[in-house]
C-alpha cells in the first residue's frame, strides 16, 4: 500500500472516530472530512524514505502526526456545527413553544383584551372612589348650609361667647385702666380700638375656628350619616363626573364662613360692646336696664325679678325698667338670666351709657362765619312748609329773638334736679326754625319738638343717658313728627337700638351726627345703626371738617364747618361739627315726607346728592353732598 493511500484512509479513519465522539451514531459531516484531507501535508516517497530507516516507521509516524492534527482541526469544526446546531434546535423549541400557547388566531387579541379590562377596572375604580369622595362632600356642603345655623347655633353660643367675653373684657379693661388715667377721650377710643381689634382677632382665629371645626364635623356626622349613601348614588348616576373638578374644598369654607359670620356676627359686636361698657365715663354705674313689652315684664315677675323703676313707652308699645345693682355685678350673666326665662328675642337688657354731644368748636367771631341760608340753598317752597320736626339734644333758649316766634314745643327727659344746659340745643334749634329779621333758619314755618335729654355734669360735662333717649324718642313718635334730628353720639346699646327700630317701623325717620373723634376713631352711634341716616360735615368749599368721624356707616355731607348760629343767652356765635350738619339733612328729608308722602325720602336724598371724594359711596363723604331739588307738581 502506497504512503499516500495510507494517509488516506488514516484520515477517514480518524475522521470517523471524531465524528462518532462527538454527536454518537450520527453519520459523518463531508465539508468536516474535506478540510481535514486537505490539511494532510504533501510529501514524497523520496523525502520520506531519506527520513525514516523503514516502512513500518514512516506509518506510525505519519500515523501519529495525522491523528494530531486531524483532532485539532475537527474539534474546532464541530465547535462551530454544534453551536449553529444548537441555535436551530432552541429556535424549533420556542417555535414549537408558541405553537402550543397560541391555541389559535383570537388567543392574543383574548388576553390583551383580558389586560385591558382589568386595567380599566382599576382605573374605573379609582375614578368612581374619587366621584364618591367628590358627591359625598357635594352633599355635605348642601346639608351643612341647612343644618349649620340650627346645629351648630348651641356650640358657637356656649363656646365662643365664652372664650370672646373673657378674652375681649381682659384685654379692654386693661387698655382702659390706663386711658382713663390719662383723662384724655381719644386716647382711650384708640386704645379700646386697638385692644379690642387685636383681642377680637385672636380670639376668632383661635377659638371660632377650632369650635367650628368641631362643631360642624360632629354636625355632618350626625346629620349626614342617614341620607349621604342615596344622595351618593342619585349622584352617580347622574352624572356627577362633570362635578369632578369643583373645588369641594373652597366651596365648604366659604359656605361655613357666610353661616358662622351670620351667626356670630351679633356676638361680636356683643363682645365689643362689653369692652366699651367698663368705660366708666361711658356709663351710670350701679345700673342696669330692661326693656320689653308689658307680658314679658310679667312673665319676668312671676319668676321673681323685681324693678325698681318702671315707665311705659307707649309710643313705641314697650315698657322701660331700670334696676339698681352693686358696682360688682356682670351685665353678660344679668342678660343671661333673663333671657333664659322670657328668651333673646323679646327683650332687650344692657346698662345705661352716656352720651355726649361731641365738643363742638366756637369760632371767636361769627363775622367769619356762614348763616344756614346762604350754606346750601333750598327750594323756596320750604318757607311756607309747616313742617313737624323732633331734636333729640339739650333745652332750647326759646326766649332768644330768634326763636321768640318760632313754634316750640319742649320736654325735659332728665333726672330731678338737674341742670339743664341750653347752648347747643339753642343752636341747633336756630338752624332749623330760627325766623327774625337778622337771621332765618331753613324752615321758619316748622313745628319743632325739642326733648331735652342734656344734663350739667359736673365731672363729665353735658351729657345725656340711653334712659333719657328712649324716652325722648317715645315722646317724639307719640308726637306724630316725620322726621327726628339727633346730634349727639357715644356706645351703641341694645335698648337704644331697639328702640329706633322701633321708630322705623312706624316710618319715623331718624338721622343723625357722624361723630367728631378724627378719622382714626370708632363708628359713634346711633349714627352707625341701619336705620339711621349718618351724616357728616363739609366746608364752604366741600372739604370734610377735619375731626368728622369716618366709616362705612356714611350717608350723606352737609355744612357744618364755621356755621352761624344763636347762642343760648342772646347774641350769635358760629362752630363747627357733624352735629350742625344734621339739621340741613332733617329739614331736607321733612320736606320730602311733606311734598312726596310715600316714597322713600332716603333714596329720593340719595340719588340727588353731589358726589364728593372717590367715585360712589364712600368713608369720607357717604354718598356726596345734600343736593335738595324742587319737587314737580
Amino acid at each position: 500500500m502506497s504512503i499516500r493511500k495510507l494517509l488516506i484512509n488514516k484520515v477517514n479513519a480518524v475522521t470517523l472516530r471524531a465524528i462518532r465522539g462527538s454527536w454518537g451514531s450520527a453519520p459523518c459531516i463531508p465539508a468536516v472530512v474535506a478540510i481535514a484531507i486537505l490539511a494532510v501535508p504533501q510529501v514524497s516517497l523520496a523525502e520520506v524514505g531519506t527520513l525514516v530507516a523503514g516502512p513500518g516507521f514512516i506509518e506510525e509516524k505519519v500515523e501519529d502526526a495525522v491523528e494530531s492534527q486531524v483532532e485539532e482541526e475537527i474539534g474546532e469544526a464541530v465547535d462551530e456545527s454544534l453551536q449553529d446546531a444548537v441555535e436551530e434546535q432552541v429556535a424549533d423549541q420556542v417555535e414549537e413553544r408558541i405553537g402550543q400557547l397560541v391555541a389559535g388566531p383570537g388567543f392574543l387579541e383574548e388576553k390583551i383584551e383580558e389586560r385591558v379590562e382589568e386595567a380599566v377596572e382599576e382605573q374605573l375604580a379609582d375614578t368612581v372612589e374619587d366621584v364618591i369622595e367628590g358627591a359625598v362632600e357635594e352633599t355635605v356642603v348642601t346639608i351643612v348650609e341647612q343644618d349649620v345655623e340650627e346645629d351648630v347655633q348651641d356650640s358657637i353660643e356656649d363656646t365662643i361667647e365664652e372664650s370672646i367675653e373673657e378674652s375681649v373684657q381682659d384685654s379692654v379693661e386693661e387698655t382702659i385702666a390706663v386711658s382713663v388715667e390719662s383723662g384724655l377721650e381719644d386716647n382711650v377710643e384708640e386704645a379700646v380700638e386697638e385692644s379690642v381689634a387685636a383681642a377680637v382677632e385672636e380670639t376668632i382665629e383661635a377659638s371660632v375656628q377650632d369650635e367650628v371645626a368641631v362643631a360642624v364635623e360632629e354636625t355632618v356626622e350626625e346629620s349626614v350619616a342617614a341620607t349621604v349613601e342615596a344622595s351618593v348614588e342619585a349622584a352617580v348616576a347622574g352624572g356627577v363626573e362633570a362635578g369632578l373638578e369643583q373645588s369641594i374644598e373652597r366651596e365648604v369654607e366659604a359656605q361655613v364662613a357666610d353661616a358662622v359670620e351670620d351667626r356670630i356676627e351679633s356676638d361680636i359686636i356683643e363682645r365689643i360692646e362689653s369692652g366699651l361698657e367698663i368705660d366708666e365715663d361711658r356709663i351710670r354705674k350701679g345700673q342696669w336696664l330692661v326693656m320689653a313689652e308689658p307680658e314679658v315684664f310679667d312673665e319676668l315677675a312671676e319668676e321673681g325679678y323685681l324693678f325698681d323703676t318702671v315707665t311705659e313707652l307707649p309710643g313705641m308699645g314697650l315698657r322701660l325698667a331700670e334696676v339698681a345693682a352693686p358696682s360688682s355685678f356682670d351685665i353678660s350673666e344679668v342678660r343671661q338670666g333673663v333671657v333664659d326665662v322670657v328668651g333673646s328675642d323679646r327683650v332687650e337688657v344692657d346698662l345705661n351709657h352716656i352720651y355726649t354731644a361731641g365738643n363742638p368748636q366756637q369760632l371767636e367771631s361769627s363775622d367769619h362765619g356762614v348763616q344756614p341760608r346762604a350754606a346750601i340753598r333750598f327750594p323756596d317752597d320750604l318757607d311756607e312748609l309747616a313742617l313737624r320736626i323732633g331734636m333729640i339734644d339739650s333745652g332750647v333758649d326759646t326766649t332768644h329773638p330768634s326763636l321768640s316766634h318760632t313754634r316750640i314745643q319742649s320736654r325735659a327727659f332728665v333726672g330731678e334736679g338737674a341742670r339743664l344746659p341750653e347752648f347747643h340745643g339753642t343752636a341747633i334749634a336756630s338752624i332749623l326754625a330760627a325766623d327774625a329779621p337778622d337771621y332765618r333758619g331753613l324752615a321758619p314755618k316748622a313745628e319743632v319738638y325739642a326733648a331735652a335729654v342734656f344734663e350739667q355734669d359736673q365731672e363729665r360735662g353735658e351729657i345725656a343717658s340711653t334712659v333719657s333717649l328712649v324716652r325722648a324718642l317715645d315722646w317724639l313718635i307719640s308726637s306724630g313728627v316725620d322726621v327726628v334730628n339727633v346730634s349727639l353720639a357715644g356706645p351703641p346699646n341694645r335698648l337704644l337700638e331697639a328702640a329706633l327700630r322701633r321708630a322705623a317701623e312706624r316710618e319715623v325717620m331718624v338721622l343723625a351726627a357722624a361723630g367728631n373723634g378724627g378719622p382714626a376713631a370708632q363708628p359713634m352711634y346711633p349714627a352707625a345703626y341701619d336705620m339711621v341716616v349718618a351724616v357728616t360735615a363739609v366746608d364752604s368749599g366741600g372739604q370734610v371738617f377735619r375731626l368728622a368721624n369716618r366709616g362705612s356707616y356714611l350717608d350723606l355731607a352737609a355744612p357744618g364747618v364755621g356755621l352761624v348760629h344763636a347762642r343760648a343767652g342772646g347774641g350769635y356765635t358760629a362752630s363747627s361739627g357733624t352735629s350742625f350738619a344734621v339739621p340741613f339733612a332733617a329739614a331736607a328729608a321733612a320736606r320730602l315726607r311733606h311734598l312726596q308722602p310715600g316714597q322713600d325720602v332716603l333714596q329720593l336724598l340719595l340719588r340727588s346728592a353731589e358726589d364728593l371724594g372717590p367715585p360712589g359711596r364712600d368713608e369720607i363723604y357717604g354718598y356726596g353732598l345734600l343736593r335738595p331739588v324742587p319737587v314737580s307738581g
